[in-house]
């Protein structure tokens, strides 16, 4: 095998893993607003920004635990 050859190998995994990780994130995003709208329909309940910052703060921290596995 030539260096092209590895180089070509090595980073297709990386592609494959980012694919698949961008499908399961918006399958599961679209999954977390659908049981969010129910939970929201069936109680009467509407979200303020303030809450959707919560949220997205929420969800960053949650990302940096993750990105922090292994260490």
């Amino acid at each position: 095998m030539t260096n092209d050859e590895l180089t070509t190998i090595d980073t297709a995994w990386k592609t494959k893993l980012l694919a698949a990780g961008a499908l399961i994130g918006a399958l599961t995003g679209i999954g977390a607003a659908y049981l969010l709208i129910q939970r929201a329909d069936e109680e009467g309940i509407q979200f303020s920004s303030k809450e959707g910052v919560k949220l997205g703060m929420t969800l960053l921290g949650f990302f940096r635990q993750i990105t922090q596995i292994g260490d």
